[in-house]
This record gives C-alpha cells, sequence and structure tokens, in this order.
C-alpha cells in the first residue's frame, strides 16, 4: 500500500496543535514497515483554483503557508489518483476539510479533499464520488465546495456511542454508489483524544467498510489526514485504519 507524503509535512509552519512538532513522526513510526512511501509534489494553480477563490489564495499566500499547502493538496491528488490501483493514503499537512471555497479555520487552508476530488472530476477519471469524513470535527468546508455540486455524497457521522458510530457508518456505505470513495481520516474522537468516543480497532474495522464498498463497486479507494492531536495513539490509530484499507 502506498502512502504519499514529503519531509515538508514535518516542518513547525505554525503554532497549532495540528503542525505540533512530532506529529507525522509520531505516525511514520508506526507505519514504516507496512507501507511503500512515494514522495509527495505541490497542486498546480489550476488545481487549487478550481475550488478556491483568488482572494483566498492570496489570502494563505500572505500568511506564508502557500507552499506547504499546495504540496499537502498535491499529496492528496496523488492518493486520489493511486487509489484507483489499490487504497492509498496522503499523510499530509496542513489539514483541509474546514476550508470553504473563501474562507479557512480550525488549522486548514486550502481543502485537500475538494482540490483531490475536483481533480478527478475535471480530468474525466469520476461521475460520482463518496466522502467518509470520521473527523471528530463536522467538515463545514467540504460540504460547502462540493455539496452544491451534485455529483459527491458526503458523510459526517456523529454519536456518542461507538457502536450506533460504527452502525451508522457501515449502513450508510452500504447504501452508497460512487465511482471513488474517499476518507476525511481524523483521529481526534479517539477515547484518548479530543472526542473520546472510538476504539483503535474502530478506525480498522472502518477502513475495512470502506475498502469492501469500493471493492465491490470496482471504484477508487483513498484517505486523507485531516485532525488528531495525542500523539501517544495517533501512530497506532492511523496504523489500524491502514490495515483496514488493506484488507486486514
Amino acid at each position: 500500500m502506498k502512502v504519499i507524503t514529503h519531509e515538508d509535512f514535518k516542518k513547525v509552519y505554525t503554532h497549532e496543535p495540528a503542525a505540533a512538532p512530532g506529529r507525522i513522526e509520531a505516525i511514520l513510526n508506526a507505519i514504516r514497515d507496512e507501507v511503500e512511501f512515494e514522495e509527495a509534489y505541490p497542486a498546480g494553480g489550476d488545481d487549487i483554483a478550481a475550488v478556491h477563490t483568488k482572494s483566498h489564495v492570496d489570502r494563505v499566500s500572505r500568511m506564508g503557508l502557500y507552499n506547504i499547502s499546495i504540496l499537502a493538496a498535491g499529496a492528496s491528488i496523488q492518493a486520489a489518483i493511486a487509489g484507483f490501483e489499490e487504497p492509498c493514503f496522503g499523510l499530509v499537512r496542513p489539514p483541509g476539510h474546514h476550508a470553504s471555497a473563501d474562507s479557512s479555520w480550525g488549522f486548514c487552508y486550502f481543502n485537500n479533499m475538494a482540490v483531490a476530488i475536483e481533480h478527478l472530476k475535471r480530468h474525466g477519471r469520476i461521475r460520482t464520488a463518496y466522502v467518509l469524513d470520521f473527523d471528530m470535527h463536522y467538515g463545514d468546508g467540504t460540504v460547502n465546495i462540493l455539496k452544491e455540486k451534485g455529483y459527491v455524497a458526503i458523510h459526517n457521522p456523529t454519536s456518542d456511542d461507538r457502536r450506533r458510530y460504527l452502525a451508522d457508518v457501515e449502513a450508510d456505505l452500504n447504501r452508497a454508489t460512487a465511482d471513488v470513495f474517499a476518507v476525511s481520516a481524523g483521529f481526534d474522537n479517539h477515547v484518548q483524544d479530543w472526542g473520546g468516543v472510538l476504539r483503535t480497532e474502530d478506525y480498522q474495522a472502518m477502513g475495512r467498510m470502506v475498502r469492501d464498498r469500493a471493492k465491490a463497486l470496482n471504484a477508487g479507494c483513498f484517505g486523507i489526514l485531516e485532525g488528531g492531536y495525542n500523539h501517544e495513539v495517533l501512530g497506532i490509530n492511523v496504523r489500524a485504519f491502514l490495515r483496514g484499507l488493506r484488507g486486514l
């Protein structure tokens, strides 16, 4: 299984939890013996412009965050394309699901998921897409950008009970039809992170659910890192999710 990432994602590009030192390293240490790494390259200006307004791009540039943000978006495109051969994961930061066309918050700048999905659509790779966002926080930016386009179904599960949470994810996936299944993979709803709901094995279960549905429909399948802030468990949670995507 390929994981798309870059050395620059280890840099502290701003002072916030998503950019905390050691975050990417915690994941790399947990998965390095189980995956194949591929170096990320930046998204093109056309891919960013297809999703974000010029004023927003200029704002990110003035913040000094343009280069790291287009690198995360580019890695997400690579993961989306590779996902048609086998499940793939974009190990990126900054995250993206709180970035709308002309605004952003929550440690996000460009919407990595929207950039990747729109790239597939504009290049004729897909007609429909399905996004599962299991981050603790509602992916408002992804909904704001993609929902109105009419070709993307987006599911943000919410429950304080892990069994009901997993049942909801499974039921929605089983109803879904799409040419690509994508996951905004935030791990901050873990019992030892901010949300306090899910266990490590639940991420493996959701990865397997996504893989199985994509395989049943001969669809693409990929994930992109969003949240997750307890470095002591982040790595094992990502590893569990990737094992699920691999069919374990």
